[in-house]
Order: C-alpha cells, then structure tokens, then sequence
C-alpha cells in the first residue's frame, strides 16, 4: 500500500505488489483531496490488504487496537437533515414525537412495511427503533389525534402566503392483498380496476397541490357521498366561512351541489359527457353548430327535484385538439361493435353494442344512434358552477377547474412515491394512523419538490448516497462530511436555509 501524489495535488492510494525488485500496481483505491479522504481511502486500501486475516487476529487477540484509520460509522445525515428540516418547518414538530417523525421521514426515503422500516433506518446510518416502539407510535399516532395536528400545521403553512380561497377534492381507492371483506375493506368501484377489498380516501388539496386533509371511507363508498363530510370536517376545523371547492365528475350530483351551496361554499364540478346534447342541443338550433377552437357556450340546466330543485349555470369548452382525440376514440370504439356484430369479437361492454334476447337467443347490434350522440358530444367538456358570470366569466371557471390535476398529482405521489398502497394492517386504527403518515410525508414531500424544483424521488436518489464518516486515527475521532455534487449543491441552495444547510 502506498500514497502517490497526482498531478492535480491530491494524494492517490494504491496497492501494490513487490516481486523480484519489481514494483506492479494491483489496484488504484482512489484519490483523496483532504486529510479525512484520505483516511478514509487508507482504511479501505487496509482492510483489503489483510482482509480475513485481520478479522481472525483481532479475534484471537481481544482489544488489540487495528493499525492505521479506522471507519467506525457511516450515515446518510444530509439527506436526513433535508427531511427532518422540512418536517419542523411546516410545524409537524410540535407533536413532539421521534418516531414519528422517523417514520414519516422513512417513508419519503424507501417507504415499505412496518417492520421493513427497520432496515431502513438501519442502512441509513440512524438510530433503530424495536418494531414494537413503531406499533406504538401507531396506537399514539390514534389516540392522541396526530392527523388533525398536521391538517391544521398544513393549513398554517398555505395561508401564511396569504388567504386561501379555493381547494380541490378527489377521491382514490387503496387495495389490500387480502380476500376477506369487513367493515372497513370493502370490495368497490376501484380507480385501479381491482376486485380486492378496498379503502376509499378523499384528499383535499389547494390549487397548487398541497394536501390539506385526508379522510378515510369504506371501500364501497358512493363517490358522491364523501365530498360533503371532508368540506364539513374541513371548514369546522379551520373555522372557514367562505370557500371555492372544485371536483370532477364523480361528485356530480344535486345533493352535493345543494349540500355545498347550503354550507356557504362555491363550486366549479365537471359535467358529465351523456348531458352534452340536451345542453347544447337547444343553443345549436338557434346559433348553429360552428364552435370556435377553445371557445365556450354558456347554458342553464334543472338539477334536483322537488324543493331540492335548482337552476345551475353550465360552462361548456370546446377544443379542437379535444375533439380529434375523441373522434379518434370512438372510431376505434366502432370497429370493436362491429366486431362483435358480425361475430369476430365475443360479446363484452362495449360502449357501442345493444345486446337483445329472442327465441334464436342473443343477439349483438351497433348502437348507431348512441355514436351519433357520441360524436355530437366530441370536443366539448362542460363544467357545473354557481359562481356568477360576473364574476367568473367562462373562459376564468374553465381556467381554475383545469387546475384539478394538481390533486391527481398528489395522489400519484402518495400512491407512487410513498407507496400508501397496498397496505399491511388489518384493523381500522392502524390503517387510519398509516393514512396519517402519508398524509404528513406527502406535505414534506410537496413543500420540497415546490422548493426545489425536483421531483422528491429524485431529490432522494441525489442526497442519499452522500454519507458522513466517522473515522478514528490513531485513538482520536474524526468526522469527515461527503463531497456535495453539482446537483447536490444545486438542489440544496433552494432549500431556506437550517434544511440540511
């Protein structure tokens, strides 16, 4: 083993072999620009060098201090650092809980089970918890009502930019890997077209995405019965009068209209496509059907009965780019019916075949009057509001609607990058306290990704491998903190300062 110096200035180490006089080169180590590196490289090119050999003489020889630097502990510190921060920084903080925030912060870095957890903070270079200090923190995450002290930390946290008027609301279903149902894990309409028991959840978010509250329902919940509990729950708990909710057309329905419009609340919610004929249908007849690229119509439609009976203004928006897509859609749709009309295709749902029964038995046709509807509907998307045309006029209300993917995104961070699903637990307690975990790693997450610009997988994927040394040499302690790359220094000069500085 030898130090070279390099042309550069730093100190290359390497192993080498003499024989015969003769000096040959085995294997370059790597080259160290400060003392800590090259400590570092030292110990590496060491424990090559001896190998088994040094581990059986320390055995036979208990205490015997080993020659030369020593690597006692590594860690991904700076990337914790950059999590924990960020935890504190949006207030979760104040619920005074370590493993908490360890778990949160683990799952934003590798999220897996539970137990599996473990691991990872272990190959992180932290502290490891007992698996049961992690169950507990479930029962405590329950009891003590974590998820509340985070909605109204994330709440804090979007109105101290100032006042926020409008939120959007999805829903998504989370899967369990398990056949029996019960009465929490149903088996129910699910986003990922799965035959599992199921939970339903309701996000609510603001209008650039940043999660405000999360709610658990029963995997076959109607849609349309969870948007009202989350606007009730989510107005009684930050002591909203006023509020914007925008909703796709799963929450389409008069009583939920109604239901907001009662609570004091305005609404933008997509309309459904089958209603596009009988909306504009009376407004073509009397202007024609010339309908100018991303242009829109206004028109009035009667939702409810009885007393619950309201008049509702209807914005409808037309896109060329919207209607090939749809054009395009459907005449692949066609050939499917036809298909299955002359016998080539067995018979299924398909959009556009009429199944009859006669005393021959079945018998499949093509719907050509529903793909007339179809193509009449091709372009067009049409949106629900009681806001007034004065003050939101069209063009404004299909504007803010668009806005909704930012919920779509959250929930493919949720679903993708955290992983909330599928989940481990069985019980309606620890299910409810995994939600709330990643519910506050999904405000992390998001507070992150809006700092820095990266997307948080990335962010781990930079900062994870950068670990810190703890080194001795000679008897005394060193530590030695890695290199920063480009990217590294980049992403972190977005984040304030005290997060991971």
């Amino acid at each position: 083993m030898r130090k070279v110096k390099t042309a550069s200035g730093a100190t290359a180490v390497q192993i080498v072999e003499k024989r015969n006089g003769r000096r040959r080169i085995l294997e370059h180590v790597g080259s160290a620009h400060d003392e800590a590196e090259l400590a570092v490289l030292l110990s590496a090119a060491q424990q090559r060098v001896h190998g088994v050999q040094d581990d059986m003489l320390q055995f036979e020889q208990p205490g015997r201090a080993p020659a030369g630097p020593v690597v006692e502990h590594t860690s991904s510190e700076l990337l914790w650092r950059v999590l924990t921060d960020a935890y504190a920084r949006l207030g979760f903080d104040q619920i005074d809980d370590e493993v908490f925030a360890s778990l949160v912060a683990a799952r934003i870095i590798e999220p897996t089970s539970k137990q599996d957890t473990l691991r990872v903070l272990g190959e992180l270079g932290l502290p490891v918890p007992h698996l049961n200090t992690l169950y507990n923190c479930l029962r405590r995450c329950v009891e003590r009502d974590y998820r509340s002290r985070v909605a109204t930390a994330c709440w804090a946290h979007a109105t101290a930019r100032g006042p926020v008027a409008l939120v959007m609301y999805d829903l998504t279903t989370l899967h369990f890997e398990v056949t029996n149902e019960d009465r929490l894990r149903k088996v129910g309409m699910s986003k990922e077209r799965r035959v599992d028991p199921q939970v339903t959840v309701g996000l609510l978010v603001t209008a650039d995405g940043f999660p405000l509250e999360v709610a658990l329902f029963e995997g076959n919940k109607a849609e349309t019965k969870t948007l009202i509990p989350v606007i009730e729950q989510f107005k009684t708990r930050h002591g909203i009068n006023e509020l914007v909710v925008v909703a796709d057309a799963g929450m389409l329905s008069a009583d939920n209209l109604n239901g907001l419009e009662d609570a004091g609340c305005r609404f933008i919610v997509a309309s459904r496509q089958s209603h596009v004929p009988y909306d504009l249908g009376d407004h073509f007849e009397r202007h024609g059907n010339y309908t100018p690229d991303d242009s829109t119509i206004e028109t009035t439609r009667d939702m409810g009965t009885g007393r619950q009976r309201r008049t509702r203004r209807v914005v409808y928006h037309y896109s060329f780019k919207r209607h090939k897509r749809d054009d395009k859609t459907i005449n692949a749709q066609v050939v499917k019916a036809e298909k299955v009309a002359d016998g080539l295709r067995p018979v299924a749902r398909d959009r556009f075949v009429t199944v009859t029964t006669d005393v021959d038995g079945k018998k499949a046709e093509v719907n050509w009057d529903v793909i007339e509807r179809a193509r009449f509907c091709a372009g067009f998307k049409g949106y629900v509001t009681n806001i007034g045309a004065d003050v939101m006029d069209g063009a404004a209300v299909v504007a803010t609607y668009r806005d909704l993917w930012h919920v779509e995104e959250s929930f493919r961070m949720a679903k993708g990058d955290l992983q909330a699903r599928p989940i481990f637990h069985r019980k309606r307690e620890p299910i409810e306290a995994h939600l709330t975990v990643v519910f506050a790693a999904l405000a992390v997450a998001r507070y992150l990704q809006d700092q820095t610009g990266v997307s948080i997988k990335r962010l781990v994927q930079t900062l994870r491998p950068l670990r810190a040394v703890m080194i001795t040499i000679a008897g005394q302690p060193i530590q030695a903190q890695p290199r920063l790359t480009a990217e590294a220094e980049a992403i972190l000069a977005k984040i304030p300062r005290g997060a991971g500085h």
